[in-house]
């Protein structure tokens, strides 16, 4: 019997001081068996070591949008072309925003416009900029074409502030990837 194939995510981590606490994320989607391909924004790398992600992932993590895929196919192809579900967790308001518009000029933007695969989007970030309406408009449009969102969660942030606009648990978001992936199951 066929070994049924391997879940692949891809997982972005924009920058926020919630960086962090995507090791945690990619380390429990491992141990769910999936292969986990991570890529790092420029800012992202800023709160979180690539070398953190590679351990966790055994897997290259990506941060170029010019890195050379196999047989000479640019990698942020083959990661959008391949991707069972992306997850972006944290997601930014830069990032939202970018998204929002189709801005490419990083390898996760390009690896969004490039998918067919389903979005689940994870924000953090201030809770005032949340509730901007500039902010506001994109989930709009975000949702719009059909991201699925985890979070935010609301408490206690990195700035002091209370309110909404906390990384949502990791459990909350592996709950929203194995949504997705039992309806791509019954397909």
């Amino acid at each position: 019997m066929a070994e049924k194939p391997s879940i692949r995510i891809v997982l972005g981590v924009t920058g926020s001081i919630a960086a962090f606490r995507a090791a945690d994320l990619a380390s429990a989607m491992v141990k769910e068996g999936w292969e986990v391909h991570a890529i790092l924004t420029p800012d992202g790398a800023r709160f979180l070591p690539a070398l953190s992600l590679a351990a966790l992932t055994h897997r290259p993590v990506h941060t170029s949008l010019w890195e050379e895929g196999e047989g000479g196919r640019m990698s942020h192809l083959d990661l959008a072309q391949t991707a069972d579900v992306v997850v972006v967790a944290p997601a930014s308001a830069d990032f939202l925003a970018r998204a929002a518009h189709g801005f490419a000029a990083d390898v996760l933007g390009a690896v969004l416009l490039a998918t067919r695969a389903p979005l689940v989007l994870a924000p953090a970030m201030n809770t005032n900029m949340w509730t901007h309406p500039a902010t506001r408009e994109n989930v709009n449009q975000l949702t719009s074409r059909g991201v699925i969102w985890a979070g935010p969660a609301e408490g206690r942030l990195a700035c002091g502030a209370e309110g909404p606009g906390r990384l949502a648990p990791t459990e909350e978001i592996l709950r929203r990837v194995k949504e997705i992936l039992k309806k791509e199951e019954k397909k």
